[in-house]
């Protein structure tokens, strides 16, 4: 199995391929409000904030994923598994952001998002294991900045902490989970370098 490699840059383009698909679905869920004026456009502010995490959410791992997969050459067929599984969880945001609008936010929805994303996140790691086994074997291994092993952790953990946080208070669940795209903003500069050296 471990034999059979490819170009990394079929599976970026792949990849790129469902990203933007996963994003194209969540704006077909945007609708013009009935109402006219100040009144229709402050009706569709929640629906706005929840795109805006979502969009977020998917574009802030389109970033790291081009980081991630840039550090190795060619991919094994852990890789290419790992990343068919990274994509599937991701797919699966727009029904759970539609999810949220259709239940108008409610603590059940939220933490079913929260859950997806943990979920996401969870998915994203064993990609990166994946990665550094391959890194290994081809003998590029250079271990990830210390800060991004910290953000795994912590994104995860924040996205946990959301789930029960819906049941006491949506809105600061949600405010939760948008502070974890604010973690992943700016790829670690550590794992730029290496990247940078093994290409």
């Amino acid at each position: 199995m471990d034999d059979q490699l490819s170009s990394t840059s079929r599976l970026e383009a792949f990849s790129d391929g469902v990203i933007a698909v996963i994003i194209t679905i969540m704006v077909l869920e945007l609708k013009v409000p009935a109402q006219h004026g100040i009144a229709g456009f402050l009706s569709i502010l929640p629906t706005l904030a929840v795109y805006f995490i979502s969009f977020s959410f998917t574009a802030i791992y389109w970033v790291n994923h081009h980081h991630l997969v840039h550090r190795i050459k060619q991919a094994d067929q852990r890789v290419l598994y790992a990343n068919l599984g990274f994509l599937f969880c991701l797919s699966l945001l727009p029904f759970f952001t539609s999810y949220v609008l259709e239940k108008e936010s409610d603590s059940f929805s939220i933490a079913l998002y929260a859950a997806s994303m943990v979920i996401t996140g969870f998915s994203f790691l064993l990609l990166r294991l994946a990665i550094e086994r391959r890194m290994r074997v081809a003998g590029t291994f250079h271990p990830l900045d210390a800060a991004i092993q910290r953000k795994h952790q912590l994104s995860l953990g924040l996205y946990g902490l959301a789930m029960p946080l819906a049941y006491y208070h949506p809105s600061l669940a949600l405010a939760d989970i948008a502070l974890v795209t604010l973690i992943w903003i700016i790829p670690t500069a550590g794992a730029k370098a290496h990247v940078d050296d093994n290409r």
